[in-house]
């Protein structure tokens, strides 16, 4: 079981850094078309970035889905570095597109959907793999299903506050994005820890 579980959680964590790469691509190359001359042939390098970080991501994260516990440091190691490359060129997209605020803020609202998604995902998955537990080895489990919701809750309320806030920088909304894929993080590695205990 404890493999099981490990694995399991570590695709979740894969798939909600994939679904986020996804969304941003996706809002990025609606609002492409918005630029225009040198920031454009940047920002389309940088989309080709993107898509090339995402490719190797997805690519990665399918090859190991088949492996096994030894592996998973050195996968997660080489998803690590994709998802940099990936922020290196999201980043050269927002430099190419300058002032325009609304290309960072419909970026911004594309990665939280995406984040809140992986995390109502995670607690809803980490909720029912602890039904199967007896109720004695189960607390752990439970606390560790109270803790993602409250810090999903939290989350929200960020995100809420942020988008509400016209005035906000792109590096407050950047580090939003990344305070909250830090907490899922830490949230997926205190699953992992509770399905050991509870195996």
């Amino acid at each position: 079981m404890e493999t099981h579980s490990t694995v399991h959680v570590y695709l979740d964590w894969a798939k909600g850094r994939l679904d986020e790469i996804d969304a941003t691509l996706a809002s990025l190359e609606s609002s492409a078309a918005k630029l225009y001359g040198d920031a454009r042939a940047k920002a389309d390098r940088a989309v080709a970035g993107m898509r090339q970080a995402r490719d190797a991501f997805g690519k990665l994260m399918k090859e190991q889905a088949q492996a096994g516990q030894e592996t998973l440091a050195r996968s997660k190691e080489a998803l690590d570095k994709q998802w940099a490359l990936f922020e290196r060129s999201y980043q050269a997209y927002v430099d190419a597109a300058g002032k325009q605020v609304d290309v960072q803020r419909a970026a911004f609202e594309a990665r939280a959907a995406a984040q809140r998604k992986a995390w109502q995902e995670a607690i809803d998955k980490l909720h029912k793999s602890a039904t199967v537990f007896a109720v004695d080895r189960r607390a752990d489990l439970d606390k560790a299903v109270t803790q993602m919701k409250t810090q999903a809750d939290a989350v929200k309320v960020k995100f809420d506050k942020l988008n509400k806030a016209s005035g906000e920088s792109w590096g407050a909304l950047k580090s939003a994005l990344s305070e909250s894929r830090d907490a899922l993080d830490r949230a997926y590695q205190a699953a992992q820890e509770a399905f050991k205990r509870a195996s």
